[in-house]
């Protein structure tokens, strides 16, 4: 009895202590956000007269390298890439390529190198060493733009050249390279004292050179010439947000130059072929060229009786940039036929760039056919398929818009007195006749031409059957109206424009950086009006050519693209306001700090932080619930959870 005693009393002292106790699952301690440390090298940093073929970096912590061909850069270049492995803390890099004498080697390793568990990256980090008796210091630095929208540019390569010839970026590798970060921050470093020529490049077949027309590049007007100067600069140490514990004045070397800013463009590439031609139905043939040079093609129906003119069997429309033409074919005879056959003579370009003429022999026909035809017969028993008509303007109009109706096929002549547009004069509706206009490019797009003032409202009226199609469609009855918006629902901005070189152009922009409205400059300033109450920011462009577009540039012409700046804010128009004390200097503010944030893509990467308190606290408050659950709500679990601090 005594034995069964003390076993029950122990049995009941160990209930109550894992009653009281914390059981719940380990949080795992806070996060790691420190990046690996590098620790020692085989050979050291840059260790001289280097000639052995393997490098070891070792970290303070287990890393792997991640894409190591794509990240690792390697300058002067090799021709044999090295074999680079991650070996618990240990970077191996075995060298497959001679090295070059009396020649400063960096391996770059940009954001590649990170710890295993976090993936926390060692950004820029870089290790030299040199075949000769001495090692280059010298660095350049700058930023990379997207010269459109002044985005910066990450993971790119950015090189310089010696050989100041302007074929050496084409035919060249570079001399030095470099990565730029996420920010598209560049700094090349162990460069050699001279003259250099600095550039940018997308390098999409990784042989460092521009011998892709589709390859990004950029390059600086100005020669480069490294050097160093003695610098001090002023770091400051808070106890708090609030509070400067002290002031130090901290002396360095500074390399310049540091502030070059390049700008990443795509030459416009004018390379003329016929890339696609294709029949979607009966009635479309569709050709798809790269450019619009030497445009239209001739067609020719082969094996087609003499017709009166080789262009009388359709009606062609074209995109708006010319490039894609589509032919709605008007012959019936034609159009039935299961497959078209066809020539089509257009200039195209040669090796040499070079317009040609060439002639392409097509047979062209509509996939599943029969399907199709099964299936609008079909269709056709259950509903009538009307020629639609899609009008542009909805119930609320605004002033500035053009009011325009698109066909979904061409139409016969088209009678303007079958479209009714009246006017809202009280209560009464009153007829109205504005001109019609037919646009230059769409067969089926028109064009109501009128100036249109606040307030005044409008219906469109189409009886059914009014308007047919070449194939045979008809309108089904339409009756839209729509109203303009009072004055006093819109706000105007003018803007006056300082630093300016040549003429340009405004655009104002939306949150997500689409054009909302453009204004040429006129008499040094940027005229906005009847602007919808909201939030706009805006960008100039330098027109220097006045062809009211962005231009890119060309490298063989040395001419870069056309410059853009932001506004560092924006505007927030409100109804019946006009904004007309503005005066923005497009060069007041270095163009690498113009874009706002609200707008910017490629933002700043946000650092990674600890686990919070507040989440140890939740992750403790579930282990005592779960404590409670399991004592059955006794006295020592009560008790526990008072003394618990709980989330808010």
């Amino acid at each position: 009895m005594k034995h069964k005693k003390i076993k029950a009393l122990s049995l009941f002292s160990f209930l109550l202590f894992y009653a009281c106790a914390s059981t719940g699952t380990p949080t795992g301690g806070d996060y790691d956000i420190t990046p690996p440390v590098f620790v020692r090298s085989n050979p050291a940093p840059d260790a001289v007269n280097f000639s052995k073929n393997k490098i070891e970096l070792f970290f303070n912590e287990y890393i792997s390298i991640e894409k190591p061909s794509e990240k690792v850069i390697i300058t002067p270049p090799q021709q044999k890439m090295p074999v680079i492995k991650a070996l618990g803390k240990k970077i191996s890099v075995e060298l497959k390529d001679s090295l070059i004498a009396n020649t400063t080697y960096t391996f770059d390793f940009t954001n590649g190198i990170v710890d295993n568990n976090e993936k926390n990256a060692i950004e820029g980090f870089t290790f030299a060493f040199s075949t000769g008796d001495i090692i280059d210091s010298l660095m350049v630095s700058g930023i990379l733009l997207n010269a459109e929208d002044l985005e910066p540019m990450p993971n790119t390569m950015v090189g310089l050249h010696e050989n100041q010839a302007d074929s050496a970026f084409t035919t060249l590798r570079f001399k030095r390279t470099s990565m730029t970060n996420d920010r598209g921050q560049f700094r090349i470093r162990n460069v050699a004292p001279g003259t250099y020529k600095l550039f940018a490049l997308g390098d999409q077949n990784r042989n460092y050179k521009f011998d892709q027309v589709t390859e990004a590049i950029a390059f600086h007007d100005s020669l480069i010439v490294p050097s160093f100067e003695p610098a001090t600069r002023m770091d400051t140490l808070r106890i708090d947000s609030l509070t400067i514990d002290t002031i130090k004045e901290i002396h360095y070397t500074r390399f310049t130059p540091d502030d070059i800013v390049l700008y990443l463009f795509k030459e416009k590439t004018d390379n003329q072929f016929l890339s696609k031609t294709e029949r979607p139905n009966d009635h479309q043939i569709l050709f798809h060229f790269n450019s619009d040079n030497g445009l239209p093609p001739e067609l020719n129906l082969i094996g087609d009786e003499p017709r009166k003119a080789k262009d009388d069997w359709y009606i062609p429309e074209y995109s708006p940039d010319k490039k894609d033409i589509t032919y709605w074919i008007t012959d019936s005879l034609v159009h039935k036929q299961d497959t078209i056959h066809l020539e089509a003579h257009y200039l195209k370009h040669d090796s040499l760039m070079n317009l040609t003429p060439v002639t392409d022999t097509l047979r062209l026909f509509v996939r599943n056919r029969a399907t199709a035809k099964k299936n609008d017969k079909k269709d056709a028993e259950e509903k009538i398929d009307f020629l639609k008509i899609d009008f542009s303007t909805k119930s609320a109009a605004e002033v500035y818009d053009t009011v325009k109706f698109e066909f979904s096929e061409p139409v016969l002549d088209l009678d303007l007195q079958k479209i009714k547009i009246q006017q809202k004069v009280d209560t009464l509706w009153e007829d109205r006749h504005f001109p019609l206009v037919r646009d230059t490019l769409n067969p089926r797009l028109f064009y109501v031409k009128n100036q249109w003032r606040y307030g005044e409202e409008f219906q469109i009226t189409v009886d059914s059957a009014e308007i047919w199609s070449i194939y045979g469609k008809w309108n089904d009855s339409i009756n839209t109206k729509f109203n303009f918006s009072k004055e006093e629902d819109y706000g105007n901005l003018y803007v006056k424009i300082v630093g300016n070189e040549s003429s340009g152009f405004g655009q104002l922009l939306d949150n997500s950086e689409k054009v909302i409205r453009t204004s040429a400059l006129y008499d040094g300033e940027l005229i906005f009006e009847d602007l919808n109450p909201g939030k706009y920011y805006m960008r100039y462009i330098e027109d220097t050519n006045g062809n009211e577009i962005w231009d890119t540039g060309n490298y063989s012409e040395k001419r870069q693209p056309e410059h853009v700046y932001y506004f560092e804010g924006s505007f927030d128009i409100r109804k019946y306001t006009d904004y007309d004390d503005n005066v923005w200097d497009i060069k007041k503010i270095p163009v690498e700090k113009q874009k706002p944030v609200e707008i910017t893509k490629n933002k700043p990467a946000v650092a990674k932080q600890p686990r919070s308190n507040q989440q140890n606290q939740q992750n403790q408050q579930q282990n005592t619930n779960t404590n409670r659950s399991m004592s059955g709500g006794g006295g020592a679990g009560r008790s526990l959870q008072q003394n618990m601090p709980t989330r808010r």
